[in-house]
């Protein structure tokens, strides 16, 4: 390196070489303006408040399964508890089965394309032919009178003869049937049915199969939003008490503790099921791969009813099936309880599922209480089924299955595990901590998905994770900002779901546990709201309350990039100026300019001139020589020395000794390109090989966002710096990031030729992109 020199007098000047900004475009002010004001019920600390409150809901259902209709009927008694400090004139329910009733708005809002070429398929399905949707016989009172209801869309209104009165309860009853939709061949859903052609049987995974209380809080009042199929679902928590009747040789599983063991299962399967709540490391078979042959060849006629109880649980959800294989084992808790880890599936799972889904459930259970509380149900189910991931209290539904001879690949084996520890983790959120999955999307999906990258790690080192590293957003977040939302975007309105909702506050909250906080108070802060909110209805402002309460760490600015804008991070390293201190010591200081002189380019003018010299030389006598003299500037005089000793002694001991240190001074320049604030991490790299991390907050930008100077001291010299070394800002590009600069080399793809007999270059280009279009040339597949 060269350097400059530096006059003492400049190791003065402020580190705050930049400009004030609009103080209104801050990303630094806070967000009060934003955030709901706190009161009685939510609090500025980000915990409910002395005298908030919830509503509770509590069902007895019978609900019986017609295996040869594929059909639900069912009847509820519903006891809603108004909480609230209002009177309520009316009560809302949820009918989410509406989604797939022919008039629903899922359909009519869908946006439609035709193309040149359309299948008969894409073509059926421009409209609706599945009969879905709840049929309603009767809302009758606790009397039995007939009560007033008004069905909109996916909402029933129930009307009341008198207002229910805070502290108040009130009874009704609802029956209803409806068809249950084959999932792969019905456009999908969270719940339904599935058909193995093969031995002609059914694998049912059923959920939103009763009219559900909607919710009402302080914060939102009615949840009234329609159910369109993605935001999904907020509700109350109460206790249920549910009757299952299905065909005698199906097996359930469901929400909640199975009430009549005795009734439903043979004694063997409760003697396993015994050894299995005593097992810790392998799972214990309840019911065979053999078992499930058998029951596969016929079908019963008889029918037996399973039934369920569960307390404080927002939902209940259960699956059915004379195919499922059946296996177990003990978790042990904190407190000493035992939680049940079990995984029903068919033989088309199998060996994947008995080798790994029973253990992933054990495992989440494990480093999800780890991060927030114990898990305070007595079950957590995984069920196999195809193609989907979805939750319910205890109980889960995800895929995974094997090639016919049993063989997966590692895709398929480490995908399984990772939707099982997500869904599972999902009986932490939003189960227990209770978000409006309806208006919030990501404080459900986000959170758990950070979780699930912490715990998919604890499994295996350097698992295959889809989210949660900062690199794995970068694509997302420098795309085109017209198909980007902030993630305070509604569920039903966001451009790129999985990425908004999922992967960027699962990044985000990474982040802050990495970079931002520092995993002891990111751990502490997000454990505080865990427990603050676990069976509650939390919003995101006490999400962000709350981690700053808890760890006194002002994160607005974080909140407010990563939450409510689509700016993303770019920042560049734009010049290293390096400097040494002018010690004024004449012998030193002329010495380095003359390395500098020398390492200086010379002029051509120069040059010849000292060849001319030289060759005068040569052709004169030597005697002469030394009446020619060679004056240099930079040689020190007597005077020079004086001069220095005089300079020396008006030092400080202070100055002195900082003089003395003669340090490596370094003038970085950045300068922020995509906007987003975020610390700047820097390693340097020193000429005798070792290497050192420099961390400066956020708050570097806090006075000016676009462009920002520091000065680094050392004792040995820098050959090179890097910025964010470790990858953990999501920054976009990293080509800027680097002194001295690097060099990329770009890649391109190479095509066959394949030219054709009297082909021109035009028309070679015009199969080329023909190719890309109809998904067969090199550039399509390449992602």
């Amino acid at each position: 390196m060269n350097y400059r020199l530096l006059p003492l007098l400049l190791l003065c000047v402020s580190s705050l070489l930049y400009g004030q900004q609009d103080n209104t475009q801050n990303p630094f002010r806070q967000l009060g303006t934003e955030l709901p004001t706190p009161n009685v019920y939510r609090n500025a600390a980000g915990a409910p408040g002395h005298q908030y409150w919830q509503q509770q809901a509590d069902y007895e259902m019978e609900v019986r399964l017609d295996d040869e209709k594929q059909r639900i009927d069912g009847t509820e008694r519903i006891t809603y508890h108004n909480n609230s400090p209002e009177p309520l004139e009316y009560l809302w329910v949820q009918l989410d089965q509406n989604v797939r009733a022919p008039d629903s708005d899922t359909y009519s809002t869908a946006t439609d394309e035709m193309g040149e070429r359309m299948t008969l398929n894409q073509l059926a399905g421009l409209e609706p032919s599945f009969q879905g949707g709840f049929h309603i016989e009767h809302v009758r009172n606790a009397g039995g009178a007939d009560m007033p209801y008004y069905i909109q869309k996916t909402m029933m209104r129930v009307e009341l003869p008198a207002p229910l009165a805070p502290g108040e309860e009130v009874e009704f009853e609802i029956a209803y049937w409806y068809n249950i939709n084959n999932r792969l061949v019905d456009g999908g859903g969270r719940s339904g049915s599935e058909y193995f052609e093969e031995d002609d049987n059914f694998l049912y995974t059923i959920a939103q199969f009763y009219p559900r209380m909607a919710l009402y809080t302080d914060n939102e009042g009615w949840q009234n939003k329609q159910f369109l199929g993605r935001g999904e679902f907020a509700l109350t928590f109460g206790d249920f008490d549910v009757k299952i009747t299905v065909p005698a040789d199906h097996l359930v599983a469901a929400t909640g503790t199975l009430q009549n063991d005795g009734e439903v299962l043979t004694r063997q399967q409760r003697q396993r099921l015994e050894e299995a709540r005593k097992e810790r490391v392998q799972p214990v078979i309840i019911a065979s791969q053999e078992e499930a042959i058998e029951r596969e060849k016929t079908k019963v006629k008889e029918e037996k009813t399973w039934h369920f109880t569960a307390e404080n649980v927002r939902d209940f959800a259960f699956a059915s099936s004379r195919k499922f294989i059946w296996d177990a084992m003990g978790v042990e808790q904190g407190d000493g309880s035992v939680v049940m880890a079990m995984s029903m599936y068919p033989k088309e799972g199998n060996p994947l599922w008995e080798r790994f889904s029973t253990k992933a459930v054990a495992h989440t259970l494990k480093w999800y209480t780890h991060y927030t509380f114990d898990y305070p149900y007595p079950a957590a189910w995984s069920i196999n089924a195809a193609d989907i991931g979805m939750e319910y209290p205890m109980i889960c539904f995800n895929f995974g299955r094997t090639e016919a001879d049993g063989t997966y690949s590692d895709r398929t084996k480490y995908g399984m595990i990772g939707v099982i520890i997500h869904e599972v983790g999902h009986n932490y959120f939003p189960m227990i901590v209770n978000s409006d999955e309806r208006q919030w999307t990501w404080m459900d999906e986000g959170l758990n998905t950070f979780l699930q990258y912490l715990t998919e790690q604890q499994w295996e080192r350097d698992f295959p994770s889809r989210r949660g590293p900062a690199n794995k957003i970068v694509d997302y977040m420098k795309g085109d900002k017209q198909y980007i939302s902030p993630i305070m975007t509604n569920s039903e309105s966001i451009w790129q779901f999985g990425n908004n909702a999922y992967g960027k506050p699962a990044t985000a909250l990474n982040i802050l546990r990495e970079t931002v906080m520092g995993r002891e108070q990111f751990d502490y802060a997000f454990k505080t709201y865990a427990n603050r909110w676990k069976f509650k209805h939390p919003a995101p402002a006490d999400l962000f309350r709350t981690m700053e309460d808890a760890s006194a760490i002002d994160l607005d600015w974080f909140w407010r990039g990563w939450f409510y804008t689509t700016d993303n991070v770019d920042i560049a390293l734009t010049s290293v100026r390096p400097f040494r201190i002018n010690t004024q010591n004449p012998v030193a200081e002329n010495e380095n300019l003359r390395k500098l002189r020398a390492e200086e380019p010379r002029n051509i003018s120069s040059i010849r001139n000292e060849e001319a010299i030289t060759q005068t030389y040569d052709e004169i006598d030597t005697t002469l020589r030394d009446y020619y003299t060679e004056y240099d500037p930079l040689d020190a005089t007597i005077l020079d020395e004086e001069e220095y000793q005089g300079y020396l002694n008006g030092l400080s001991e202070q100055e002195r000794a900082t003089l003395e240190a003669d340090k490596y001074y370094y003038e970085l320049s950045f300068k922020n390109i995509g906007g987003l604030v975020m610390p700047i991490i820097l390693e340097f790299t020193f000429a005798d090989g070792t290497t050192e991390v420099k961390r400066i907050p956020a708050e570097i930008w806090r006075m000016g966002t676009e462009e920002v100077t520091k000065v680094f001291p050392f004792t040995k010299e820098v050959v090179s710096v890097v910025l964010d070394p470790y990858l953990e800002t999501a920054d976009v590009d990293t080509s800027n990031n680097y002194y001295p600069s690097r060099n990329t080399v770009s890649r391109f793809d190479l095509f066959q030729r394949g030219e054709q007999e009297g082909e021109n270059p035009m028309q070679r280009s015009a199969r080329a992109r023909a190719r890309q279009q109809q998904g067969t040339g090199t550039g399509s597949q390449r992602k």
